[in-house]
């Protein structure tokens, strides 16, 4: 009779204890294995933690360092104790949304906080060594080297011959003599150490040749005796910037005017004139942000405007679209109807296809140009209509090509909601006496909503934000005549906030668009939990 415990086990079936080899290969192919992967899993994810911590450190990112050590520290307990199996489960849900949501969602606000832009996206110094470089003048009378580019690794530099004595340096290493350069003439033909770059390996490489002219290589360790620099790859010459740093009273000398740019709380070198120069730096504002979103006068009568329209195209096209795919589903989810399944997949081939090309198409069918715009030429003889540089019409002409693109996902959703409202309810309100339209207008609204209702909120936060269609179909325009912003007629937050971003060209300003975003997020958030609220009392009474 097996002993008490070691039912299973090679003793039962023999009598004796269990073999070793058999034990061995046990415990490799039942529970040791499966530590043994974790382990490596574990080791990755601990590698990975590990090499952000480090680049946080270099950084100087402390938060994320302290996040990154959290998040590792408690994936290894975790994982490592036997105590906490819901969290295996929960961990991996919970930690990518801190990372994806809510440390997305803190960043944005500590980028709103701040005045991050063009010309404010570095820290003071080096804003300053910016400035010194921008101002960099060619010395008058200063010689003229015959220049060669030298290259080791990825480090770039100049060999000259100055003084009669070969010199190389870069970037980072200033000028020094290289006695053991060779010179053909006047000038080196090589450097030990370093790599010559010929003519026409320059001539073939455009970003080796950026790299070049943007190459400044310092004199000698003092900053004032200048660099050298090249315009054309053969020659080089001593520039020395117009601009002195002055570190004790954190001010810039203009040494050609003598006007001085000092230092100021928001983040720029300003004068007594109050002229600034292009170059400040990073630095915290506050709510300022937030404040100027509602009164510069740049944004603020745009953002009204922008503000009403968003909300305006949100509800039209949530409802057109909900009307016209309820229609069309009673009309197909009758049985009379021939070739239905037919006609069903044609009305939804709007929806198979990408919005971007679609809005793309309907661009230029919209053309008011007569050699494109199918529409203006085929369907109104002719006529010039610019659809989509009058603001009232490029309007109507977003809400209809929305319509034709959105109303295939109400047809599809209204149609399994009818074929699935409760056939007893229906069943007893026409024994009760209750005709087609009364059906329709008491018992299927309400039945249809319970399960539309979360899709029709959901539907109105995607359109509030719908970037694809305006940027594709309009770009935004037609532009406001009374602001400098580019921002336009037909731009709704989402939007805005892309133009001020400056990702698509221009002025940047990350600030301003981090506090919009925020805005738009709170003005969503609040419609859609008093939406969901309406909802659930709809449940509960019926």
């Amino acid at each position: 009779m097996p002993e008490a415990g070691t039912l299973g086990s090679p003793r039962d079936v023999r009598g004796g204890p269990p073999v070793r080899g058999e034990s061995h290969a046990r415990a490799w192919t039942g529970t040791g294995w499966g530590f043994v992967v974790k382990l490596v899993i574990m080791a990755a994810v601990n590698a990975v933690g590990l090499a952000i911590v480090w680049a946080a450190y270099v950084e100087g990112s402390w938060g994320i360092l302290a996040g990154t050590l959290a998040l590792t520290a408690a994936a290894d307990w975790v994982y490592f104790s036997k105590r906490a199996l819901p969290s295996k489960y929960l961990f991996p849900g919970l930690a990518f949304l801190l990372v994806f949501q809510l440390f997305t969602m803190a960043y944005t606000f500590n980028v709103a906080m701040t005045n991050y832009g063009t010309g404010h996206n570095g820290t003071k110094q080096q804003a300053v060594d910016a400035l010194l470089i921008q101002h960099e003048r060619a010395v008058d009378d200063a010689p003229t080297y015959p220049l060669t580019i030298v290259q080791r690794d990825d480090e770039l530099g100049f060999a000259v011959i100055a003084d009669g004595r070969p010199m190389v340096g870069s970037a980072d290493s200033p000028l020094a003599a290289e006695p053991g350069a060779t010179v053909d003439g006047d000038r080196i033909t090589a450097v030990p150490g370093w790599d010559v770059v010929d003519r026409n390996t320059l001539l073939a490489d455009q970003s080796l040749q950026r790299e070049v002219l943007d190459l400044r290589v310092p004199v000698s360790d003092d900053a004032d005796d200048g660099s050298i620099r090249t315009r054309e790859g053969t020659r080089g010459t001593v520039y020395r910037s117009t601009l002195e740093w002055n570190p004790q009273n954190e001010t810039l000398t203009d040494a050609e005017t003598g006007v001085v740019y000092a230092a100021r709380d928001d983040g720029r070198f300003v004068a007594d004139d109050g002229t600034a120069l292009p170059v400040g730096w990073q630095v915290y504002v506050g709510f300022d942000n937030f404040v100027r979103g509602f009164t510069d006068t740049n944004y603020a009568g745009p953002f009204w405007r922008i503000t009403a329209w968003t909300f305006a195209f949100a509800i039209l096209t949530v409802a057109t679209s909900f009307l016209m795919g309820l229609v069309m589903a009673v009309i197909f989810n009758d049985a009379r109807i021939r070739g239905r399944k037919l006609l069903r997949t044609l009305f939804i081939l709007p929806y198979a296809f990408p919005a971007f090309l679609s809005a793309l198409l309907w661009r230029g069918m919209l053309n008011a140009n007569p050699d494109y715009g199918i529409i203006n030429d085929l369907f109104l003889f002719g006529a010039r209509i610019e659809w989509l540089n009058d603001p009232w019409l490029a309007k109507l002409a977003i809400i209809g090509v929305n319509l034709w693109l959105s109303f295939p996902y109400w047809f599809l959703v209204c149609t399994g909601a009818l074929q699935s409202l409760p056939s007893d309810v229906l069943e007893a309100a026409r024994i009760d006496g209750a005709g087609w339209w009364r059906t329709w207008t008491s018992i299927t609204p309400p039945l249809l909503l319970i399960s539309t209702a979360p899709l029709i909120i959901a539907s109105f936060a995607f359109n509030f934000n719908n970037f694809t269609i305006i940027y594709m179909l309009t770009e935004g325009g037609p532009r406001f005549t009374d602001t400098s912003a580019v921002l336009g007629h037909t731009d709704i937050l989402i939007t805005m906030i892309y133009q001020i971003s400056g990702v698509a060209g221009g002025r940047a300003d990350f600030g301003l668009a981090s506090a919009l975003s925020i805005i738009v997020f709170l003005v969503v958030g609040v419609i859609s939990a008093l939406a969901f609220r309406r909802t659930r009392r709809l449940e509960e009474i019926l």
